[in-house]
């Protein structure tokens, strides 16, 4: 069995994010690393492969040269081999652009699985995973709190505000886990050494069959139209209770908030 995993190469998010003048987040202003949401996506796919036999888990990520640093570190955690899609006319797709070149690459891959993270932490639209399976025309279980497998039926528990229900889909499937579905192990220094000699193939554009003016920035139907700087937290209110009139004070403050 293969299983694809999707990863993504996001800025740190402890620290500041930036744009460049296209809109686009600058990623060379920022120190980069694998989402730690897809990091739960690489854990379950290990996990697939430590309970069964034979199966490869391949790392798939769409960025710039630095996004080969995503791959690495899904291959440090267990991974068997990456795919890595690199491209100048990739560079400002969007999330539409974006599915359409990942589900190339899976459609060449051949994969029986494919795992995603809920979101990415510096888009954190949640809705790849979705798009992945239209485009494939395979069916979509998302934002799983767990994974198993048995035989060709994936299943995942969704919990919700207000129940949680179990899906399940026949293979091949596209599934998306939370960060509920259980810790990312950590990378030995056997997984580190060993990741080194693992493979990872670049693929182009071309590679894939798509014309450079289908995705990017021009092609993109979603784009930042104007950005601003955060803006400087405030300091709170202070209800000093001094005469009695502190309770008061504080119910009158939730209820114009409408806090209450």
């Amino acid at each position: 069995m293969k299983i694809v995993v999707c990863v993504k190469y996001v800025p740190d998010a402890t620290g500041e994010r930036s744009f460049a003048d296209d809109g686009t987040v600058d990623r060379e202003a920022s120190d980069g690393l694998l989402s730690e949401l897809d990091e739960y996506a690489v854990e379950q796919a290990l996990q697939l492969a430590d309970d069964g036999d034979d199966v490869e888990v391949v790392a798939l990520t769409v960025g710039p040269d630095d996004a080969a640093d995503a791959i690495k570190r899904a291959l440090q955690m267990g991974a068997s081999a990456g795919i890595h899609v690199l491209d100048d006319a990739i560079h400002g797709s969007d999330a539409l652009g974006t599915s359409a070149i990942l589900a190339a690459a899976i459609e060449r891959a051949d994969p029986d699985l494919v795992i995603c993270g809920m979101a990415s932490t510096d888009g954190s639209m949640g809705v790849v995973p979705a798009m992945i399976a239209e485009r494939l025309g395979w069916p979509a279980a998302t934002m799983g709190a767990t994974l198993s497998l048995a035989g060709r039926t994936v299943t995942i528990r969704r919990d919700t505000d207000t129940a949680s229900l179990t899906v399940e889909a026949d293979l091949p499937a596209v599934v998306s886990v939370t960060d509920q579905s259980g810790e990312a192990r950590y990378p030995s220094m056997k997984g580190i050494l060993a990741a080194k000699k693992k493979p990872v193939e670049e693929l182009t554009l071309s590679d894939l069959g798509i014309e450079e003016g289908s995705v990017g920035l021009d092609a993109a139907w979603t784009k930042v139209a104007q950005t601003a700087p955060r803006p400087p937290k405030e300091a709170g209110r202070v209800v000093t209770d001094e005469d009695g009139s502190g309770a008061a004070s504080l119910i009158e403050f939730l209820a114009a908030g409408k806090y209450i």
